[in-house]
């Protein structure tokens, strides 16, 4: 896979139309490839001197663990986001961050993050972009969990993740593959297990979605983003800003 042929351009693409020169720069950040098991913290809260990576495939989640030991999954990542950006910038990791499944990633380290921004001002400013998007998204999280109820918020969470598959070319608009288990689902939902049980199968009665076998197939794409009041204008898909 060449660099702009990566998710990760794909991503930024969107914001920015990639120069050689860019996209010689993000092969650049691809350069120290890793691999990592599912099931392993890579990043720990509190941890220091971490290293952020570029996710070119696989999940992983990123969540919060409170004393009780009761968890909260943050956000999903898939290929093309980064994990750990903020571990970097703020020297003190915040989070935890476990792969869902097996990952490739690359390596980055603040000294490249710093040397791509003097370099490349606009790929810098397409990284900032993409760091507002993911803030967009926990603000909808925030919403989801807060106002709207188990089966908007479900329905939301799908139509969100399948946006952010088909930017990177991983899905379409009737569907795609999705590794996550409904225990994975509901500490990011904020319901039980066997509450994402019944509101998939509800969805799935009326004829919306069906997520079965690790893959989400929408049956009724304009019922599903109304009933989850989805308006995908928060994700900024619409094309490059910067030519």
């Amino acid at each position: 896979m060449t660099a702009l042929q990566s998710p990760f351009a794909r991503k930024l693409g969107a914001f920015v139309a990639l120069s050689a020169t860019e996209i010689t720069a993000i092969d650049k950040l691809h350069a120290r490839k890793k691999q990592f098991p599912a099931g392993r913290d890579i990043v720990h809260q509190g941890q220091t001197n971490q290293s952020a990576y570029i996710l070119a495939s696989g999940w992983a989640c990123s969540y919060k663990l409170l004393t009780g030991g009761a968890r909260q999954i943050v956000d999903f990542q898939i290929p093309g986001d980064f994990l750990g950006l903020r571990s970097v910038l703020f020297r003190t990791s915040d989070h935890n961050i476990e792969p869902v499944t097996q990952l490739e990633a690359s390596e980055v380290l603040a000294s490249d993050l710093l040397e791509t921004f003097s370099n490349t001002p606009r790929l810098a400013t397409a990284m900032l972009w993409a760091a507002s998007r993911d803030e967009a998204m926990v603000v909808e999280h925030l919403v989801g969990i807060g106002r709207r109820d188990a089966k908007e918020r479900t329905a939301h969470f799908l139509l969100e993740l399948g946006a952010r598959l088909k930017l990177v070319g991983l899905g379409t608009t009737s569907g795609y593959d999705c590794p996550l288990s409904q225990y994975l689902l509901a500490d990011a939902l904020g319901l039980s297990a066997v509450h994402v049980n019944r509101v998939l199968r509800e969805l799935r009665e009326e004829g919306l979605v069906t997520f079965q076998h690790g893959h989400v197939e929408i049956h009724d794409l304009d019922a599903l983003v109304l009933l989850a009041d989805f308006d995908k204008t928060y994700l900024d898909h619409d094309g490059p800003l910067l030519k």
